[in-house]
């Protein structure tokens, strides 16, 4: 699929959680301008915000510490926001992976380990989505569509409004959810081929309409 270029620039948040070259190549790929982001001036320029995240919910919080406000703020402004796999879960409330330690809280609900009904943990591989609300990032996707998760916790949204897609693995969870100009995949969009790259364009698409 041949892409189109879009010139925005889209600031990638480098906290030392994510796999920031894997990203970046995607959204280069959709022919997007692409800055790596460690501090408020680097997200006030850019056209729109991506979180990224693999590993602990608790040492993301951490890392992330100085960036919370300045992410908030631009954010508030209406700056169009996506957070990918760990970049989704920290945007809720807090996550059962680090007990008394707070979220972003831009998006109301908890994180949640699959329970051991769910089978082998983590969730690992190519899944399905189930499409349950229209959204611009989801241009394209269809139910049924299959995307790259590598996750042991999920999002337990206390809004189901906030749900664009869900996937079930023993428990029914939010695979995207979108609210207003907040965009995020439990997914690996980057490693989901070009379903993977139709959503990143979609985002890079948002970028100041």
């Amino acid at each position: 699929m041949e892409y189109a270029s879009i010139s925005k620039m889209i600031a990638i948040i480098d906290y030392g959680a994510g796999n920031l070259k894997s990203i970046s190549n995607g959204f280069k790929k959709v022919c997007a301008e692409v800055s790596i982001a460690s501090d408020a001036d680097s997200l006030s320029v850019a056209d729109a915000i991506v979180l990224p995240g693999v590993g602990n919910f608790g040492d993301a919080m951490q890392r992330l510490d100085a960036m919370k406000q300045p992410i908030r703020e631009q954010v508030g402004s209406g700056k169009p926001f996506l957070g990918l796999c760990l970049g989704l879960q920290v945007l809720f409330g807090g996550s059962d992976e680090a007990p008394g330690l707070e979220g972003l809280g831009l998006l109301r609900g908890k994180c949640r380990r699959f329970p051991k009904s769910a089978g082998k943990i983590p969730h690992m591989g190519w899944d399905s989505l189930e499409v349950e609300k229209d959204t611009p990032l989801l241009s394209g996707i269809k139910t049924g569509d299959q995307f790259y998760f590598v996750h042991s916790y999920y999002a337990d949204a206390s809004d189901r409004g906030c749900v664009a897609a869900s996937c079930d693995y023993g428990v029914r969870f939010p695979a995207v959810v979108a609210e207003d100009n907040v965009f995020a995949c439990q997914f690996h969009p980057e490693r989901s081929g070009e379903k993977g790259l139709r959503i990143l364009k979609n985002f890079v698409r948002e970028a100041k309409k």
